[in-house]
């Protein structure tokens, strides 16, 4: 237990140390202990840190930490290493509402807040009718869930075809870049947009892993020890979709974060979600930022898509499980 308790205090040291290293880069470096003199005394290099680097190194953070949550979270609930957030139809969702609004010219009404607010709202819409598909006599059945979620992706990806086909030589340069995920919009009016709903999906999601280790001995299991399943998957659902919509609505479409933090949590820590999870949110919050960090340092003065360079991560690291469960098999 004291083993685990360490692990999450080395990924909270990662996570200030990774901070201060993202906010020190870039066309003008700072060294990371020179970055809190800096914003103490208001010195030179103060109005980027302020304007430019701290909004978009805190917004990767708290992105990466719902993200990996969110997938560990669902994990948990599905019993299935391979469930992350766009199972459930909610990262489809958000990608569906900005394809819309991009395409259908609504982009000059509500100014640079169009976007998320058409994709958090298309999030939660396709969220509430899952829901509502998943139900039979009033209750959830885990399987009809995950049903309803692939119908609810076939769905959206069936409309972000059609946006993409009607769109322009721009809107369709704007919806592929808003596609592959982007944290180059980040001000702090945006992280204080997203705040709220990123801090109340983490503090649903937090409150569940007690009850999301009993479902891991099944739902029959987790009934009669006093877990109240049904519920389980209304909060995990809901607390996922609440995190999930509100980041990509920031960002776009980022993947990846929620299929391999979980892995390396459990692999590093245990199969506790009371350590997955807030293990999870750490690594999670580090990697976005690193991420981050790369896509806009790599082809500097350009950016690069944030979502390809998880991506790249991602799949080396799915290879490399393959591998290592082909050699089990020999």
């Amino acid at each position: 237990m004291f083993a685990h308790y360490k692990w999450l205090f080395a990924l909270s040291c990662l996570l200030a140390l990774s901070l201060l290293i993202a906010a020190g880069t870039g066309a003008y470096p700072m060294a990371p202990w020179d970055i809190p003199r800096i914003l103490w005394n208001q010195e030179p290099g103060f109005e980027i840190l302020v304007h430019i680097r701290l909004p978009r190194v805190i917004l990767a953070s708290l992105i990466g930490a719902i993200l990996a949550l969110a997938g560990a979270s669902l994990q948990g609930l599905f019993r299935n290493p391979l469930a992350d957030p766009g199972l459930i139809g909610v990262s489809a969702g958000a990608a569906l509402g900005a394809a819309f609004w991009i395409v259908l010219g609504g982009s000059t009404f509500l100014g640079m807040w169009g976007t998320p607010t058409a994709a958090f709202s298309s999030s939660l819409l396709l969220t509430i009718a899952l829901w509502k598909l998943a139900q039979i006599e009033g209750r959830v059945v885990t399987l009809t869930l995950l049903l309803a979620g692939i119908a609810m992706n076939s769905f959206a990806g069936a409309g972000i075809g059609l946006m993409t086909y009607l769109a322009d030589e721009q809107e369709l340069q704007t919806l592929t870049f808003w596609m592959l995920g982007s944290l180059g919009g980040a001000t702090w009016s945006l992280v204080g947009v997203t705040l709220p709903f990123l801090l109340l999906a983490l503090l649903i999601l937090f409150r569940l892993a007690p009850a999301l280790n009993a479902m891991s001995l099944g739902e029959s299991e987790a009934y009669h020890v006093g877990v109240s399943v049904n519920r389980v998957k209304q909060w995990t659902v809901l607390g996922s979709a609440l995190g999930v919509g509100a980041a990509v609505s920031a960002s776009g479409a980022i993947g990846f974060v929620g299929l391999v933090i979980p892995h390396l949590m459990r692999m590093a820590i245990s199969a506790d979600q009371r350590f997955v999870l807030p293990g999870g949110a750490l690594a999670g919050a580090s990697l976005l930022v690193w991420a981050d960090l790369l896509s806009r340092v790599v082809v500097s003065p350009a950016e690069f898509p944030v979502g390809i360079v998880t991506a790249l991560i991602g799949g080396p690291f799915f290879l490399g499980l393959l591998l290592r469960y082909k050699r089990t098999l020999l």
